[in-house]
């Protein structure tokens, strides 16, 4: 007999996740799926070594929230009892390079062999096939292939990565979510499970397929800053204040634009003349001399209860603290760490914030109890080196 796991709160309570440990957007996607209330067990590579980026476990959010399980894959039992758990779960979510998890004894086919309602979730970098599927790359290196770096700084500039926020995380944690839930959703109709494959590089595209149709009506140039949403228009750019901090503004609309020039104040000839590109060099200009005569937070209090689109550049610290963020509760304490609260938000079943592991997530008799091992079973497998 299987251990009951107690009811998390959230949408996804009674759903069964095996992540396979890895970096990036996988472990996002486990950390999401758990705080919507999925009981997430995450599978590490007994002697993988040291991970990328190693922190304390206080702060480590690609094990908060889950069951870890150290099991030597490389053995054939590791692989048998990766397939027993898959057996009595509903989803498993991997990010190999294409061809890992099949030289494991665990790609889709032996997989869906065992559980043919398994939803299978595959986050690459250039998908399952393809002259690139085998190449090693990161956020920036997708992100090249897929046009979108080069669409990203300023005109005179190089292309500036976005941290690792559109590939890794957008175009790869949010599409594979995406991509499970779908499936979650067909499978409630069919009774099958299928195999997502999610490619980084296809993701960040998407992302941009506006931009894309924007470019084919003949309303976006394929070249940095000289657009509408990329610095090439001055009432949506940042400028520099008094104090070396910064302001964005964002005022596209007609009547947002009028409301932040009467204000800065502008000429009304800049208003008539908003979306006339021969003023723009002008408009920044003058855009950049009157808010370098004040501080960012002097500018963040003249905007502050307007439609002018005016925001003062927060530091991801300050972000925290803000008034806003605070009175949404947007950000929240596990132990230790201060982070984004779970979204998005539900209004039935609430997310559970994740924390670290406590001991029962560790301890390889009460992971394995839940999936209907029996103690001396789990013995047995710590003892032969197949669990850590």
């Amino acid at each position: 007999m299987s251990t009951p796991v107690p009811a998390r709160s959230g949408p996804l309570s009674g759903l069964v996740v095996i992540e396979m440990a890895g970096l990036g957007p996988v472990p996002l996607a486990g950390l999401m799926l758990s705080e919507m209330g999925a009981e997430v067990v995450r599978i590490e590579r007994a002697g993988s070594g040291q991970p990328l980026m190693a922190r304390p476990e206080e702060y480590d959010l690609d094990r908060h929230g889950r069951s870890i399980l150290s099991v030597d894959l490389r053995r054939p039992e590791g692989a048998e009892l990766l397939l027993s758990l898959v057996e009595k779960a509903d989803m498993l979510i991997e990010g190999f390079r294409p061809g890992v998890m099949e030289r494991l004894g665990l790609g889709p086919d032996p997989v869906l062999a065992c559980n043919p309602a398994l939803i299978y979730g595959r986050m690459t970098g250039f998908g399952q096939d393809g002259p690139l599927a085998g190449r090693a790359g990161h956020d920036i290196t997708y992100l090249a292939y897929s046009g979108v770096l080069h669409a990203i700084g300023s005109e005179e500039g190089r292309p500036v990565p976005p941290l690792n926020l559109v590939a890794d995380y957008g175009g790869g944690a949010m599409m594979l979510i995406a991509g499970v839930l779908a499936a979650l959703f067909q499978r409630s109709r069919s009774g099958k499970g299928q195999v997502i494959d999610a490619a980084m590089v296809e993701g960040a595209s998407m992302l941009a397929a506006p931009v894309h149709a924007l470019m084919a009506a003949g309303l976006w140039r394929d070249a940095r800053g000289v657009n509408l949403l990329d610095s090439g228009a001055p009432f949506y750019d940042t400028y520099e204040t008094e104090d070396g901090r910064h302001v964005a503004v964002g005022c596209l609309e007609p009547r947002f634009f009028a409301e932040f020039a009467r204000l800065l104040p502008l000429d009304e000839h800049f208003v008539r003349g908003q979306f006339d590109k021969a003023l723009w060099p002008e408009m920044r200009a003058t855009i950049a001399a009157r808010v370098k005569r004040k501080t960012r937070d002097d500018w963040a209090a003249l905007f502050a209860d307007t439609d002018a689109c005016v925001a003062p550049v927060l530091s991801l610290q300050e972000a925290k603290n803000h008034p806003h963020n605070h009175a949404r509760s947007a950000f929240v304490k596990a132990g230790r760490l201060d982070r984004p609260a779970p979204a998005p938000r539900f209004s039935q079943t609430p997310s559970t914030l994740a924390t670290k592991p406590d001991e029962h997530d560790l301890q390889p008799v009460m992971v394995l109890r839940r999936f209907g091992f029996a103690q001396g079973e789990v013995e047995a497998l710590v003892k032969s080196g197949v669990i850590g």
